[in-house]
């Protein structure tokens, strides 16, 4: 029927995201798991404990723990594999309408293949990646999808589908979502084929009954599927140190070992040699005993570097994923969203943010648009007030909104103010007017649904939404549109217009543009898009230029989104000559993009203003108090938006946090960095008293600063990093999506920060993936963000609860749990190196052979692992009321070398107390029974139970949140050891295995000796006193921020109680106040942003004018008028 050239084969429907099958689980999996380090260590070790002459340990000790935590995360990957399998399943078994054999068949998506038509109706999922047949569809994120007209009109029955035998050449296949270059031959025409006539596989088609459409991708081959590859993988600060610190573990091992080793080597040549009790009959010298006493330390001393570690981790980081997904103070019940963890490697760098950069649209404001004001041919309308006076003295009164009653078609939510407008459409004496209004229901890609009467528009983009929205109340209704026609009702005459071109917009065009020929054979060019782009195509007679800029700036200044409107009368054969280029262009297999381009700027010239219009975009509820609180935990907020710098120059992002002393600079010369990059390259390294000498700053207040620079402006240099870092808010405007991403990346490469971006559009998505930390807001714009994240929710506000509450919880946690894992290994394995100095540096080992195996998987595991999960030092509540608890995350003082090395003395001092006090104990001892219990199998009961009783007692001083759950695992983990020793040393289990268990009867001996009993208080006591007094002094003499605030806990919870009392009622955004221009939002009474009142920088009172008492007076207070 077709096909489609390619170099590469084409490929099936069928999908395939799952790794393992049942023949290649177990091999593939054990092969990527002992790819990391640790494990294929612990495997060498397995292997060096099955060879006789270096074994000091059974085999078993090993290899119990390492199947565990193989088959933990084994039992994990399976878990995660099984439900790709189901996924895969599912979309491979999906149904679809195939033509076979000359009619429609109902298939399966897995059997279709590249050349077959399908034929789709509304709400079924797009199979594969298809060429659109029929004129008009739409996908689900609201993208308009339009066939080939040729298409529509010749394939309409089964039949003629049937004899269809184009050819589709095209590009190979790849994931550029936003781009597709192909051609179709068909009956001795050359048709283009581009993004807008592809439908994408996995979208869902909507506001068309039925389409058809014929593959020419498909399985793997599609954009969506060529999208699902790996993403940049993202690793925290903590497992990067973690990693450092196993491999400073790994060299002290070694070091370790070889320093036993040599010992070993010359006790034998001074003592073991001439002992006749230790000859073994094997005739080995010192040095190769040595050789062989190196490799079995490294087997004794192997707990030092920590086998469970990174699976705890995991099931660590697990869990506190599972709790931001179930927090309810982060669910937004309107649009029924939860906060979503999609990742659970970043939890604890939450709690490590220094630099959050967000976009604006959508992420701080609503993206619901309203269309508030506009200017047409000079003059402005919009006003919300109606006021008048004498001598300065003006009376203020709110207008109510206009009766929309005149227009059956009109949309009864829509507000405008201004009855003047009003009056002037249905005048019908203002041209101008009328063909604002007009531009406004003709030039746009917005749908339309009739239902049950009412009209129900789908824009793109909500701003094209308010447009036609507010030309449908203005009397100029969108009523239809075809591939080749658009239907309005202007007042009360249906007219119908054929639309010749239609030139999109896009991020780079900035503007949009469509061609139309009236019903009296006029052909007109309608134009909308960004002021920067249309002011430098307007003719040189164009009319209004300076007034409507004039507007623009009072707009831009107002918070408003802005759109210039313009148009252009073309000849017929003007367009004819362009129609060929056009075509030409289109057909273009290599550089079309450009070739497209410039036919565009051919016909996009010498434009006639008239005018604009400015909608708001209202600002998401709890931003302010969001920013604010996050600034007070020094985290720095940029802001990357690709408004325009107007709209943004007033006021700075941190709002409540500034004070009036704040100076905003918003045209600070590149020069200035030039200068300082070449008096930096010239400077000579001075250095005073060994430290180099601070750079000299760039502001005369650092930290009193805001900086607003443009997009065109950023400098990709340290000096630029430098500059903005010593702002306090950082504005850049119209930045494309690469800038964001490079912004970012910045600030991580020369300023070594941790970084979090957060946006809700496609536009945002490159932004997310540089930053350490992706946060995706499911708003108005699809789901691309929420995608390409690493956590997502619906509302901006979140942020404070995901960074505060469960980021700083995920820090403290598992700082907490790193401390104490390592601090318990040492001090359980260095009581082999004392021992070393007793038995000739033999290793021989001071433990129990069973107590080895089990000490990291029963013993003392649970405890610090519900520490890890549960533990907190204030709740809630107080972590927002005192964001200063933050700084610790930022400053990485919970978890460095410092705290590694501290947790190595703690155990190495309990691993003196261990084997010392028990040691002194047992020398010339007599037992109750007239036996002395000074045997090493005594001896290893008494320094294990110390040891299970130290640590478990240790990670109780160490908990600052206590559950049951805490307690049960404390006494239960003292219990199982008691329980479980008592087993292995009976006779009956000795019976059974008498090689394996060969400790019969050693605890029940032991412990039935009150002097042994005494031994372990005494022990236990002697290493946690130490503990506990340093607790007290740091608590009493040098207390931390969290110290205080735990300290005062009561008293603060009742202060909040009494504060939620007093809590006046809630925010009502019809308030008025006095407007500002907020950086990144569109909606009325920014002055709540700043807790002065004032805006960021001083201004002498000015004698106003009408409209600045109009800003001046606050609603309540005209209504009392």
């Amino acid at each position: 029927m077709c096909s489609s050239l390619c170099v590469s084969p084409l490929k099936g429907n069928s999908i395939k995201t799952y790794k393992y099958n049942v023949l290649t689980f177990i091999p593939l999996n054990l092969f990527e798991q002992l790819r990391r380090v640790a494990n294929l260590y612990f495997l060498a070790l397995l292997i060096l404990q099955i060879i006789p002459d270096i074994s000091t340990l059974p085999w078993y000790t090993t290899l119990i723990p390492l199947v565990v935590v193989l088959g933990v995360t084994a039992i994990k990957d399976l878990v995660d594999d099984l439900a790709r399998h189901r996924m895969d399943k599912e979309i491979n078994n999906r149904k679809c309408e195939v033509l076979l054999d000359g009619r429609f068949q109902e298939s399966k998506w897995r059997d279709i293949e590249v050349g077959d038509v399908v034929r789709l109706k509304k709400n079924d999922f797009i199979p594969s990646f298809c060429v659109c047949f029929y004129f008009l569809c739409r996908e689900t994120n609201l993208k308009f999808k339009m066939g080939l007209r040729v298409t529509d009109e010749r394939l309409q029955e089964e039949r003629q589908l049937a004899e269809f035998d184009a050819l589709i050449e095209c590009e190979e296949p790849n994931n550029r979502l936003d781009k597709f270059t192909g051609m179709m031959q068909w009956q001795s025409e050359r048709y283009p084929l581009e993004l807008d006539n592809m439908l994408l596989r996995g979208c869902k088609i909507r506001n068309t009954e039925e389409c058809h459409g014929l593959v020419v991708f498909a399985g793997a081959d599609t954009k969506i599927m060529r999208n699902g590859g790996k993403t940049r993988f993202k690793r925290t600060k903590i497992d990067e140190l973690m990693n450092y610190m196993v491999y400073t573990i790994f060299v002290l091992l070694i070091l370790v070992s070889a320093g036993l080793a040599i010992g070993h080597t010359f006790w034998y040549e001074e003592i073991g040699s001439n002992a006749w009790y230790l000859f073994d009959g094997k005739g080995q010298n010192a040095s190769y005993r040595g050789f062989l006493s190196f490799w079995g330390y490294i087997i004794v001393l192997n707990t030092m570097v920590p086998i469970s570690l990174y699976v705890s981790v995991e099931v660590i980081r697990l869990g506190q994923s599972k709790f931001i997904n179930w927090d309810l103070q982060m669910y937004f019940a309107e649009k029924d969203t939860p906060a979503k963890a999609r990742t659970t490697t970043l939890n604890e760098q939450l709690g490590q943010i220094e630099y959050i950069f967000s976009d604006k649209t959508g992420t701080l404001t609503q993206n619901v648009m309203q269309f508030k004001k506009c200017t047409i041919a000079g003059r402005t309308y919009g006003t919300d007030y109606l006021y008048y006076g004498l001598d300065n003295h003006f009376s203020v009164f709110p207008l109510q909104p206009v009766d929309w009653s005149w227009n059956q078609l009109a949309d009864k939510r829509f507000e405008f103010m201004d009855h003047s407008l009003v009056a002037c459409i249905r005048s019908r004496k203002d041209k101008d007017v009328t063909e604002f209004f007009k531009l406004l229901s003709l030039c746009h890609t917005v749908m339309v649904e009739h239902n049950d009467g009412d009209l129900v528009y789908q824009a793109a983009s909500p701003d094209e939404g308010a447009l036609v929205t507010a030309a449908r109340n203005f009397g100029f209704v969108f009523l239809s549109r075809t591939q080749d026609t658009i239907t309005i009702r202007e007042m009360d005459q249906e007219m119908t217009y054929e639309m010749l071109a239609l030139l999109d917009f896009n991020s780079d065009r900035k503007r949009m543009t469509i061609i139309l020929k009236f019903p009296d054979g006029r052909i007109r060019l309608y134009c909308k898009g960004a002021d920067t782009v249309i002011y430098e195509r307007l003719a040189p007679n164009s009319r209004h230029k300076e007034t409507t800029q004039t507007a623009l700036d009072i707009f831009a200044n107002a918070t408003l989104r802005t759109l210039c409107l313009c148009y252009k009368d073309i000849s017929a054969d003007e367009y004819e000559a362009w129609s060929r280029k056009h075509k030409d262009a289109q057909l273009a297999m290599y550089d079309r993009d450009i070739a497209l381009d410039r036919v565009y700027e051919e016909i996009e010239c010498n434009l006639l203003l008239i005018g604009a219009t400015a909608i708001e975009d209202k600002l998401q509820d709890g931003v302010p108090e969001t920013i604010a609180t996050l600034a007070k935990a020094d985290i720095k907020i940029w802001v990357l938006t690709g408004d325009k710098k107007g709209t943004v120059s007033p006021f700075s992002p941190t709002g409540k946090c500034l004070s009036s002393e704040i100076v905003c600079y918003f045209h600070v010369s590149s020069e200035n960095l030039r200068i300082r990059q070449a008096n930096r390259r010239n400077e000579l390294p001075t250095t005073r008293r060994g430290k180099k000498k601070p750079a000299e700053p760039f502001f005369p207040q650092p930290g009193k600063n805001a900086l607003i620079i443009t997009g065109g402006w950023l400098v990709g240099s340290i000096d630029f990093v430098d500059m903005a870092c010593e702002c306090e808010a950082v504005i850049c405007c119209r930045v494309t999506p690469k800038q964001k991403a490079n912004v970012v990346s910045l600030v991580k490469k020369y300023k070594k920060a941790v970084t979090l971006s957060i946006g809700d559009g496609a536009n945002d998505v490159n932004m997310i993936k540089t930053a350490d930390i992706g946060v995706g807001i499911s708003g108005q714009e699809g789901m691309q963000a929420v995608m390409s994240s690493d956590y997502a929710f619906a509302q901006f506000r979140y942020l404070e609860r995901l960074l505060l509450v469960h980021g700083r919880w995920s820090y403290i946690r598992m700082c907490k749990f790193l401390r104490f894992f390592f601090f318990k290994n040492f001090a359980f394995t260095l009581v082999h190196f004392w021992y070393s100095f007793f038995s000739g540096y033999s290793s021989q080992v001071a433990y129990e052979d069973w107590f080895i195996t089990l000490y990291n998987l029963c013993y003392s595991s649970l405890p610090v692992l519900l520490v890890g999960l549960l533990d907190q030092d204030v709740n809630d509540k107080l972590s927002l009321k005192f964001p200063k608890l933050y700084l610790p995350g930022q400053q990485g003082t919970l978890f460095n070398y410092r705290n590694f090395f501290i947790s190595l003395f703690h155990g190495i001092f309990v691993s003196l107390i261990i084997f010392f006090i028990p040691y002194g104990a047992f020398l010339q001892t007599m037992g109750q029974d007239g036996e002395a219990p000074s045997d090493y199998q005594s001896f290893a009961v008494v320094t294990a139970s110390s040891l299970v009783f130290i640590v478990n007692l240790q990670i109780s001083l160490d908990t600052s949140y206590w559950t049951f759950v805490n307690c049960f695992a404390v006494l239960g983990s003292i219990a199982i050891y008691f329980g479980i020793m008592f087993d292995i040393h009976s006779a009956g289990i000795h019976v059974l295995f008498p090689s394996a268990f060969t400790f019969t009867g050693a605890a029940s001996n032991a412990l039935r000796q009150p002097y042994l009993w005494l031994t372990i208080i005494l022990t236990v006591g002697i290493s946690l006193l130490p503990v506990i007094c340093i607790q007290f002094l740091h608590k009493t003499i040098w207390p931390s921020v969290g110290d205080k605030v735990q300290r005062n806990r009561k008293k603060y919870e009742m202060e909040m109680q009494e504060e939620e009392k007093k809590k006046p009622p809630a925010f009502q955004r019809g308030r008025r106040s006095r407007r500002s221009a907020y950086a990144f939002s569109h909606s009325r009474g920014y002055a709540d942003l700043i807790s002065s009142g004032q805006s960021i920088r001083r201004r002498p009172p000015t004698r106003g004018g009408p409209q600045d008492s109009i800003r001046e007076v606050p609603q309540r207070e005209a209504e009392n008028i």
